[in-house]
């Protein structure tokens, strides 16, 4: 079984109080708790607002050594220029995860679900990166599904985001470097949108049948509604466990 790291899409959710956040503990300890049941999360509201590398480097100095922070890219480079240009957004994004130092996970570039397959956009957007940056890309429009497409995923050692909606995959579950990259947005077992235990079995298995046991694999749970996320991560990180016992 490989690696498996397992978080939430973000910790920020007021109704996770007192599910899993007790009352007697303000908002702003949040993460240091979450980081004592989870060893990773996704840093979600980049996308909307980049925080400064200042509020990056506090969050830093809230977890634990091993804890790592996956960011989601800002909206400006993947919605409103839709890749085009990307040097400077990329280089103004790097520059604020420094603040992360070394609990700097993957960076996600979630692509808007209408923007169809530029495989130069695409390869112009990961030589942006530098090359020590772990690059995740969630393509939603199915035009990307292309081998042009994986070919620049490889070449780039990008790992093509297998995202999930109702237990099932949205995307081919291509291998493209030696790294994987999960998100689970919507299960289909009550209460919704609770994922249930054969559907994170399933993935579990599709998991031990691709990558190494060297191989990190990032999951996060996007399922927030009534902390359902909190549920799904907690019973995938014990049957992960029970997996890699065998």
């Amino acid at each position: 079984m490989a690696r498996v790291r397992v978080g939430t899409c973000g910790w920020q959710y007021r109704d996770w109080r007192p599910a899993f956040y007790p009352p007697s503990i303000p908002t702003g300890q949040w993460l240091r708790a979450y980081a004592l049941t989870f060893d990773t999360v996704e840093c979600d509201n980049a996308f909307y607002r980049l925080p400064e590398k200042d509020t990056f480097a506090k969050w830093a100095q809230a977890v634990p050594a091993g804890f790592a922070m996956a960011v989601k890219a800002s909206r400006f480079l993947t919605h409103i220029k839709r890749l085009a240009d990307p040097q400077e957004p990329v280089h103004r994004l790097m520059a604020h995860c420094e603040g992360l130092g070394d609990h700097l996970g993957p960076v996600l570039l979630q692509l808007p679900p209408n923007l169809r397959a530029d495989a130069d956009k695409l390869d112009q957007a990961l030589a942006a990166f530098p090359a020590f940056a772990r690059v995740a890309v969630e393509l939603r429009h199915p035009s990307w599904f292309s081998s042009a497409i994986r070919g620049v995923l490889e070449r780039r050692r990008a790992a093509l985001v297998w995202a999930d909606r109702h237990g099932r995959p949205v995307a081919p579950l291509w291998q493209t470097t030696d790294w994987g990259y999960v998100r689970l947005h919507e299960g289909f077992a009550d209460p919704w949108p609770t994922y249930g235990d054969t559907a994170l079995r399933t993935w579990l298995r599709r998991i031990d049948n691709t990558f190494t046991v060297q191989a990190d694999v990032f999951f996060y749970f996007n399922n927030d509604p009534g902390a359902a996320a909190i549920r799904n991560a907690r019973t995938l990180q014990r049957l992960a466990t029970a997996t890699a016992r065998r």
